[in-house]
């Protein structure tokens, strides 16, 4: 079971109703439970690239890092829910050393994302424990931090949390945010604070249907955080979890709002439409011409898509 949690602050922010956008991101709903023939249980394979129980090594020169276990609030579309249900807890012990050994053996890496779960959960002493550890491992590592919790819970990102990133630099925050109502007072209050205090911050948004799977909203949001001095970096086609087909836009959709997005957005405004391929296929941008054909399969019409390297791969119609 993917469990329940939300933050007092994240709960705040969502209006009346089922359908209220935010709301949709943090309530279980019964069409959790309805039986998808598409779904997997790991939907980006990363269990093909785990180097270590908890590092995931698919590109050359960078590395993931699964450090938190838990979340402050349980996005009900999480890509790692299957994972995050078995409540793995902050990395530590022997899986940590397993980490540290690939890291030291492996030159190659220049950059870790420090993800999860969300890292956040654990408090600042334990990640500076780990941040001295992975700087030990691989000195001059660009640590990239994924955390959520700017946008559901935005006092985490304290005048000390910051302080401590600073220390730690390079590193950058890659925070997650999918509607315009949850840059709230208090979020945009932290996330300047961290980009005056040297932090970038870049922005991941997932489209859900529902919640903002709508031209103009999406423009809204991405410049506002472009004014807020955060640059949107990736705008994320559902991936293939258990549970989450009802949060999926249709791809020729996507690919619909994407265009609209871009005649009303500057360049600056516009992150990269990306997908995961199923299975481990490594990411790919999602453009005009990126449907190779479609297919019948027993579990359903697909979509065939053209990676880099000419390979195929399906993506539910």
């Amino acid at each position: 079971m993917f469990p329940y949690g939300v933050t007092q602050h994240f709960e705040s922010l969502a209006g009346d109703g089922q359908n209220d956008p935010i709301k949709r991101q943090f309530l279980p709903d019964a069409r959790e439970d309805l039986p998808d023939p598409f779904a997997l249980d790991d939907p980006l394979g990363e269990g093909r690239h785990r180097a270590a129980p908890r590092l995931v090594h698919q590109y050359r020169d960078r590395a993931l890092l699964l450090a938190g276990g838990a979340c402050a609030a349980y996005c009900r579309y999480c890509f790692r829910r299957v994972w995050l249900a078995s409540s793995p807890g902050f990395i530590g012990g022997g899986e940590l050393e397993e980490s540290l050994a690939y890291l030291a053996a492996h030159p190659e890496i220049r950059e870790i994302l420090v993800s999860g779960g969300d890292p956040l959960t654990a408090d600042n002493a334990r990640l500076e424990e780990l941040f001295c550890l992975l700087r030990q491992a691989r000195p001059g590592l660009l640590l990239r931090v994924c955390s959520r919790m700017p946008v559901t819970s935005p006092s985490r990102l304290s005048g000390e949390t910051l302080s401590l990133f600073r220390r730690f630099r390079p590193l950058r925050l890659s925070i997650h945010i999918n509607h315009p109502r949850e840059l709230a007072p208090l979020t945009r209050e932290r996330l300047a604070a961290a980009v005056d205090g040297g932090i970038p911050v870049h922005t991941q948004t997932v489209l859900l249907r529902g919640v903002n799977d709508d031209a103009a909203l999406l423009a809204d949001l991405f410049r506002e955080c472009l004014n807020a001095g955060l640059t949107p970096y990736y705008l994320f086609q559902a991936d293939l979890a258990p549970g989450t087909a009802h949060f999926r836009v249709p791809l020729k959709r996507g690919l619909e709002i994407y265009g609209e997005l871009s005649a009303l957005v500057s360049g600056l405004a516009l992150p990269a439409y990306a997908l995961d391929l199923p299975g481990g296929g490594g990411k790919i941008r999602l453009c005009e011409g990126i449907i190779a054909g479609e297919k019948m399969t027993p579990a359903g019409l697909v979509y065939l898509l053209r990676d880099n390297n000419g390979k195929l791969w399906e993506y539910p119609y």
